[in-house]
This record gives structure tokens, C-alpha cells and sequence, in this order.
């Protein structure tokens, strides 16, 4: 069946290295969303026939998505430490479990770039957190487990 669910999607924070990832499921995590997106070039010419023409270029990812305010789950300090001291975190961001044959999804080094706290009244205290890509050895990536 080729629907999935959201509920069954992952996200994933490498605790290992780049080249011996050891994926690590950040269960404290509510809706994710996964943005791509490309920047374009306009290659009109007289020949399109009236038409704009443009082409791909350079591919974007914003990460976003919200935790529980746990001040005890190692995946939300790593976060919040990672926002505080501006390093990155190298993120998978998979439709299946990283054991799954034929999960897939974005593999990057991201910055932390927005850690938002809410504290609505009758309701748990969350973050909002958005990530990007950032400079790495290691370039953005579309992993599929096999």
C-alpha cells in the first residue's frame, strides 16, 4: 500500500558520526513538517512563445516541528543546546522507521535556527523549533533504507 500515515513517520537525531550514524527516534515530537522547495532562474527567450521559462536551482529544506517542554529527554536538551551554542544537528526525517526497508527521507546537518516556547493556560508548555540545513562536510541527502 503505497498511503502512510504521519503517526507512523520518524524523526531521527544522529548520536553517532557522520559516517557511522547511529539514528536515535526523538519520540517527543508532535506534527513535523518537512519543507522542500527550489530556487529558480529565468531562461526566457523569444523562442517560448510568449511565455516565462525558468529552471531549478539551488534545493531549500526548513524542518519544523514541535516538542513537549522536557527538560529530562535527552533528545530536547540536545535541541535546546544545540539552538544556545549554535551547532548543528544532523537530522533523518523518514516516512518509516530507520529499520524499515524503503523508509526514506531527508538526511542533513541542520541549524537550530528558531526554539519558540508557548505556554498556553490549560495546556502542557511546548517549543516550536525550526531547523535548516548548514555547512557541513557532509551535503544534504535523500536516504532511503534499504
Amino acid at each position: 500500500m503505497g498511503v502512510k500515515l504521519g503517526l507512523h513517520a520518524k524523526l531521527y537525531r544522529n548520536t553517532g558520526s557522520a559516517g557511522t550514524p547511529a539514528w536515535n527516534e526523538i519520540a517527543n515530537v508532535r506534527d513535523v513538517t518537512l519543507n522542500l522547495e527550489t530556487g529558480e532562474a529565468d531562461v526566457s527567450t523569444r523562442g517560448n512563445g510568449g511565455w516565462r521559462a525558468n529552471i531549478a536551482t539551488l534545493k531549500g529544506a526548513t524542518l519544523e516541528f514541535e516538542m513537549m517542554w522536557d527538560t529530562a529527554d535527552d533528545d530536547f536538551t540536545a535541541i535546546r543546546e544545540a539552538f544556545l551554542n549554535n551547532t548543528p544537528i544532523e537530522f533523518a526525517v523518514l516516512d518509516g522507521a530507520s529499520n524499515q526497508p524503503g523508509s526514506q527521507g531527508l538526511r542533513a546537518s541542520m541549524a537550530i535556527i528558531n526554539f519558540t516556547r508557548s505556554e498556553p493556560l490549560e495546556e502542557a508548555i511546548k517549543v516550536s523549533v525550526t531547523a535548516k540545513p548548514t555547512y557541513s562536510s557532509t551535503a544534504p541527502t535523500w536516504m532511503t533504507v534499504t
